[in-house]
């Protein structure tokens, strides 16, 4: 294929990551090359992906190792779409693309961009990043405080073992104690995460840990509409329905952290937040089960949440509960399994 014949039909290229290399591969070329995964390596495939002019870079959420690649695509404006590995996997099997290789996996991405045309999404910047970093350490340390809480509970009452328990849960909790501290830190020192956090906390039931979580880990909260983030988060019901069986709606998917923590603040705000509770009780006595009605609320609080960063106002009960902000759930919504 000629070279103007691709720059017309547009270049798209996956991109396989893996901790110590990249590998590349270009459509409708077919191009590839392999690269490591330092930053002079990165440098020079940065170089090499702006003489191709592509339309789309596209590449796996792969717990972080991505970050780097992505945030450099970003500095110097080349579009890129990091998208869910199932969903790419998905499409390797509909094209019947079974064997797995990373030159593969490249061709198959870069394939899936062409195809699919991902939308390309803004990276967060590096202070996002550093405070996603540790939302998620402190995530990790209380699974280990739980986890070091149950074994205690197996431990003999005296002992060497139970000593060294409660010797290292302490630690744990002071480690808590100290990530919650730099949290509070990096929020306070940027003037846009103080106001937002400020203006979150202001709705009955969203507490410091939730407004943080959004913070770091949804920061398209406010510039999406309430569908688009519904489905990002994970509370946007999906149909199954076939013929004339109609199956009940499923959430699916989505960004587990962030809905684990809207679950908790709509379990507070259904029983302390005055529209959020009526909203919830409205359900419940129109027959909902207990967890329908709770996926119900999250989505709710979402919505009221993103249309209050969206126009920068704080809470008002007033305006929640217009008839605009209490759209029916869908039949049958319920968490998945």
């Amino acid at each position: 294929m000629r070279r103007s014949d691709v720059m017309e039909q547009g270049v798209v290229i996956g991109v396989d990551v893996s901790k110590h290399e990249l590998v590349m591969a270009v459509h409708p070329t077919g191009d590839t090359w392999t690269s490591e995964t330092t930053a002079i390596a990165i440098e020079a495939v940065i170089a090499r992906l702006q003489t191709y002019q592509p339309r789309l870079i596209v590449m796996e959420a792969t717990g972080g190792y991505e970050l780097p690649l992505a945030a450099a695509c970003a500095a110097v404006k080349l579009p890129i779409a990091i998208v869910n590995p199932r969903q790419v996997r998905a499409f390797a099997h509909a094209i019947g693309r079974t064997a797995k290789t990373d030159a593969i996996d490249a061709s198959v991405l870069a394939l899936f961009g062409a195809r699919v045309e991902p939308t390309p999404r803004a990276v967060a910047d590096a202070d996002t990043q550093a405070l996603a970093g540790l939302i998620t350490r402190r995530r990790q340390l209380l699974e280990m405080v739980g986890a070091e809480r149950r074994r205690l509970e197996q431990a003999p009452p005296t002992g060497p073992i139970t000593r060294d328990l409660r010797n290292h849960i302490r630690w744990l909790e002071r480690r808590v104690a100290d990530v919650d501290e730099e949290i509070g830190t990096a929020i306070q020192q940027s003037a846009v995460w103080r106001v937002s956090d400020d203006l979150l906390r202001t709705v009955p039931g969203i507490g410091p840990t939730t407004a943080r979580t959004l913070l770091a880990e949804l920061p398209e909260l406010g510039r999406l509409d309430r569908r688009a983030i519904a489905a990002l988060v994970g509370v946007a019901p999906f149909n199954c329905d076939s013929g004339q069986f109609r199956g009940r709606r499923r959430i699916w998917g989505g960004r587990a952290a962030v809905r684990a923590s809207l679950y908790m603040a709509a379990l507070v705000a259904s029983r302390h937040n005055v529209v959020l509770a009526a909203f919830y009780r409205r359900l419940r006595d129109a027959g909902k089960p207990p967890k329908v009605a709770l996926v119900a609320v999250m989505r709710k609080l979402l919505t009221i949440l993103n249309a209050m960063m969206k126009h920068h106002c704080r809470w008002n009960p007033k305006a929640a509960s217009t008839p605009a902000s209490t759209s029916r759930p869908a039949r049958g919504v319920a968490v998945l399994a």
